[in-house]
């Protein structure tokens, strides 16, 4: 989604944002990622995540937050990519726009890990359709090294 990030409060501190996402796991698993406009940690992302989000009407999608995904350069590699850190969390976000036509208006996420700390996003779209991309994990293919 392209736009701007007219709040992005990670743990009560204020950052900007490069881009937001949405993104369904195989398993039902829902995120709404941000790329984190920070100078010091081009890898800093947060994700608010959570499961059996639904549409509350024809424009608009709630998520139930369930846990917070923070990731930097710091995190430790899983197969040469940094790990996040999961923070178990409640919370809500919610996508207004529509979708038929792939047309996001805004974003808005809030939520509250099990230390007290807060996270805050309101996203604003700029107009733009979204970028839809379908990604399917395939099995990974063995190769006979002797043929």
């Amino acid at each position: 989604m392209s736009g701007d990030c007219k709040t992005l409060k990670i743990a009560g501190r204020d950052f900007g944002c490069r881009t937001v996402a949405y993104a369904h796991g195989n398993k039902g698993r829902v995120y709404f990622s941000v790329a984190v406009d920070d100078p010091t940690d081009d890898s800093r992302v947060v994700s608010f995540s959570g499961e059996n989000g639904k549409r509350a009407d024809d424009n608009s999608y709630e998520l139930p937050i369930d846990r917070m995904l923070l990731n930097s350069k710091e995190r430790p590699k899983v197969n040469g990519l940094p790990a996040p850190a999961e923070e178990t969390s409640t919370g809500l976000c919610r996508q207004t726009g529509n979708f038929a036509a792939k047309k996001v208006k805004d974003v808005t996420c809030y939520a509250i890990d099990s230390e007290g700390r807060r996270y805050e996003l309101l996203f604003v779209s700029d107009g733009s359709p979204v970028n839809v991309r379908r990604i399917r994990q395939s099995a990974p293919s063995i190769q006979d090294p002797f043929n």
